[in-house]
């Protein structure tokens, strides 16, 4: 294995990744089933806020609606965007997120109603603004599909936890930015596949909506990872989002 991503286990992370699997135990043995209805809801907040991270207004209802089949009044690129993560996120549980064939599937599916390169890497430069600000610049396009089959291998191999490695699937696949668009919501994404297929519980839960109640604090967290060299302080960032998640996302409205 040729790459080794830059972090290290912390203290706080082994308490965190204690904490998680407690929380997990408790919603992992409830009395009944959830209902199909407030399933629904879920995914539709975590829809809505992988979107509105990216800048997506349309709202609750509005996507609501769109799941339904419903016409609603919007951009169009707007409503293109939730259709293709509707598609995505129905499609989640059948792909392997070692398998860079299903990655690009997923990019596709999320992006082809908008990009004429969905489903395909980048061919050029780009890089990450904050105002007029460049903040991250991307490694160049001829190494993304090297760097993508290095991580994905990585994954694989790695035998530590699922928590910790889809913590740093998400931050690496926001380093490389593989794609000319919809790098964020793929990491999101893939991140949720990952520790889907160890707990099914999380294709339930919206991690997404309580990282959107964190914006501003998500993406200073990405940038001092990546200006220290050091995914440590972002899976601890992400470990807290996930343990949030559990605690306040009652069995009940699963």
């Amino acid at each position: 294995m040729s790459y080794q991503p830059p972090f290290s286990i912390s203290a706080r992370i082994i308490n965190q990744i204690s904490a998680i699997a407690e929380q997990l135990g408790r919603l992992s043995n409830p009395i009944g089933q959830p209902s199909p209805q407030l399933r629904k809801q879920n995914r539709i907040r975590t829809i809505q806020s992988t979107l509105a991270i990216e800048g997506n207004s349309l709202s609750l209802d509005q996507i609501t609606a769109i799941l339904e089949g419903k016409r609603v009044l919007g951009h169009p690129r707007e409503i293109a965007e939730v259709q293709g993560a509707i598609r995505a996120y129905e499609a989640l549980p059948t792909w392997d997120p070692t398998s860079i064939q299903h990655f690009l599937q997923a990019h596709y599916l999320l992006m082809s109603d908008i990009l004429t390169e969905a489903g395909k890497f980048r061919n050029s430069q780009v890089g990450i603004h904050k105002g007029e600000q460049i903040v991250h610049v991307a490694p160049p396009a001829k190494r993304v599909p090297h760097l993508i089959a290095d991580l994905l291998d990585w994954l694989k191999a790695y035998p530590d936890h699922p928590l910790i490695k889809s913590s740093v699937i998400h931050y690496e696949l926001e380093f490389i930015h593989p794609f000319i668009d919809g790098n964020g919501r793929m990491g999101r994404l893939w991140q949720t596949l990952i520790l889907g297929q160890w707990n099914s519980l999380f294709y339930l839960l919206p991690i997404e909506s309580f990282i959107k109640d964190q914006q501003n604090r998500y993406y200073q967290v990405l940038e001092d990872a990546d200006r220290a060299a050091d995914i440590t302080p972002f899976i601890e960032f992400m470990l807290d989002i996930i343990h949030d998640t559990l605690i306040q996302t009652d069995y009940a409205v699963l």
